[in-house]
């Protein structure tokens, strides 16, 4: 990343550089001294550049008349020039390794990426997306950012080293393909661009029909088109933003203890657990056990709520578990109901 360049330069000229400026200091002085009290020091340097540097230019220092200064000139153009092949060699070689280290780089994200199964595209990493990327990340999901500013993804490295992502365009299918969008669990179309949005959701769905897809919308223009093309929700931060406001003044317990949920550093959320399709009816004491790391809160069936299900509460294929827990208990549900 960009950040890494300032060291690479270093490491890669450091030595290259102070090698050529003791050449032209020593260079400047030897002209100075075999050129007698009438050569500038200006032109010392002169001499010394043309010289190491091959160009071939008029010579403004006379050194006819200085046998020692022309051994001086033999050997300051010897030592001169190989310091200067060596600084173009070093060039080469850096301009190269960055372009082998950036292929490298692709490959190697790219191989991980191949091997992700189950994950979510995030499309768009700006002010929404990071936020999204956050509450991935401390909810121990697994995702793949797509984002075509450079700078963008820097910000995101900086604060996520070990994040996969993809340089490039979220509405472009080869990207999608490529970020796994066949293997995924969901994908969020969050660009800051509306109608970038509905291309993202209608790309996605027309690569994998089984997809979530959630999309930010700042134009109520673009809602129904949005959900038309395949978005199964879409936010309009400004409506979210409003209904914010409106909870903290009239509910300020209830937003205050779900802020404090969402910063907690253990990962604490209401998480929602499906029943997969294969699932036998059961008791919820003999679906799950009883644990510390997770609180039953309701039970979703048919578009029905059953809150505070009892012990004895039967589940079936297709109901929904709301819980509360922590990523390592939500692991632990979930395998519980696909057993």
């Amino acid at each position: 990343m960009v950040r890494e360049l300032p060291v690479r330069l270093y490491r890669a000229f450091a030595w290259p550089v102070v090698l050529l400026a003791a050449v032209m200091v020593a260079g400047t002085a030897g002209f100075m001294y075999y050129g007698g009290p009438k050569t500038s020091a200006l032109d010392a340097l002169y001499m010394t550049y043309i010289t190491i540097f091959t160009i071939g230019y008029g010579e403004v220092v006379d050194l006819q008349a200085s046998p020692a200064g022309r051994v001086f000139n033999m050997i300051l153009t010897t030592i001169g020039i190989g310091v200067v092949a060596y600084l173009w060699a070093r060039l080469a070689a850096f301009i190269v390794e960055a372009h082998i280290d950036q292929l490298w780089r692709r490959k190697r994200m790219q191989e991980k990426i191949s091997k992700l199964s189950g994950h979510y595209l995030i499309c768009g990493v700006g002010r929404v997306g990071s936020n999204v990327l956050r509450e991935l990340a401390a909810t121990g999901r697994e995702s793949v950012v797509i984002e075509p500013s450079l700078e963008a993804l820097e910000a995101m490295a900086a604060s996520y080293p070990g994040q996969l992502y993809l340089h490039g365009d979220g509405s472009a299918d080869d990207m999608l393909l490529a970020a796994g969008v066949e293997r995924a669990t969901g994908v969020f179309a969050v660009s800051g661009d509306d109608s970038k949005n509905l291309v993202i959701t209608l790309s996605a769905r027309q690569l994998n029909a089984r997809l979530r897809i959630v999309a930010r919308c700042h134009d109520v223009r673009f809602i129904d088109k949005i959900r038309r093309v395949g978005a199964d929700d879409i936010v309009s931060p400004d409506f979210t933003g409003g209904l914010r406001i409106a909870s903290s003044m009239l509910r300020p317990a209830v937003v205050s203890f779900l802020d404090e949920m969402l910063r907690s550093d253990h990962g604490l959320r209401v998480e929602e657990v499906a029943l997969p399709p294969q699932a036998a009816e059961r008791r919820l004491s003999e679906l799950i056990a009883s644990d510390a790391e997770y609180i039953v809160l309701a039970l979703r069936r048919e578009g029905r709520w059953q809150f505070n299900p009892r012990r004895d509460s039967r589940a079936r294929a297709g109901d929904t578990l709301v819980v509360m827990t922590t990523p390592e208990g939500r692991s632990k549900l979930e395998q519980m109901v696909a057993a």
